[in-house]
């Protein structure tokens, strides 16, 4: 089974970078499922009902979200509605949504579970207990299981793929949108990167706008930032599961630039 994860897509410009490279990528990796983070899909903050139905006409999946999740407040009208987009599923009991799904593609099922981390982040429900309840329960059924751990820091997420080593095929981090470099195979054969990256503009922030994140950080006074229209980068990676038991064979991280290095 071949899976692609696609790091957080920021903004118009993510999403414009998302609908030129997926035929692509289809071709390259022949992923059988696609899953995509979209937590800031909508101006950078939260995502919309259009365009999440434009991730799933292009190709996608499942989509994942984070602590951005109920920036656009328009998810709560098609959250409960949707079983193809997951919320952390370490929210508070009573949370619309759902925390995690199966989705199907390629003949294939693959089991998507979304956490949240408490590092420099709101405090909420422990990431750790909701993957044993939730991890365990999904393996009765499924051999097939990624987990998206949205979290700011690298041990937390790094504590995470050694805590679901062999029980998850694959753990992958988001929130940073800096794609990491150590994409691994983990001794009980789980793929694990501490972070996937980003879909979105490479000449600001973080997909900000770099003047108005200078100013905040040189005076420390409000802010609104605004996502960049520049050039964008991707950033995702591909994952080949063995069928038999779920484990990973191989991990590779994918990077591309507008206008720059281009895929064979």
């Amino acid at each position: 089974m071949n899976v692609l994860f696609i790091g957080d897509i920021v903004g118009s410009v993510g999403r414009k970078a998302l609908r030129e490279n997926l035929p692509s990528l289809k071709s390259k990796y022949n992923p059988h499922v696609i899953i995509v983070n979209g937590e800031n899909a909508a101006s950078g903050r939260g995502i919309t009902q259009a365009i999440a139905r434009e991730f799933f006409d292009w190709g996608v999946h499942g989509i994942t979200m984070g602590n951005h999740t109920w920036d656009n407040k328009e998810i709560f009208d098609f959250i409960d509605d949707e079983p193809r987009i997951i919320r952390p599923a370490n929210f508070p009991p009573g949370t619309p949504g759902r925390g995690y799904t199966v989705v199907k593609g390629g003949g294939k099922e693959l089991a998507i579970v979304n956490l949240q981390g408490r590092t420099f982040l709101p405090a909420i429900d422990c990431p750790f207990r909701a993957a044993d309840d939730i991890v365990d329960e999904l393996r009765k059924k499924h051999k097939h299981i990624l987990v998206d751990f949205h979290a700011e820091a690298t041990s937390e997420k790094i504590a995470m793929g050694w805590h679901l080593d062999g029980r998850a095929s694959i753990v992958v981090g988001t929130h940073t949108h800096v794609q990491s470099n150590d994409d691994t195979i983990l001794p009980h054969g789980t793929a694990y990167q501490t972070d996937a990256g980003m879909v979105g503009p490479y000449e600001g922030v973080l997909g900000m706008q770099k003047e108005a994140v200078l100013q905040k950080f040189q005076t420390q006074l409000p802010v609104r930032f605004q996502v960049d229209m520049g050039k964008w980068h991707f950033h995702a990676i591909s994952v080949e599961l063995n069928d038999h038991d779920g484990k990973a064979r191989k991990i590779e991280k994918i990077r591309l630039k507008e206008d720059e290095w281009r895929m064979d």
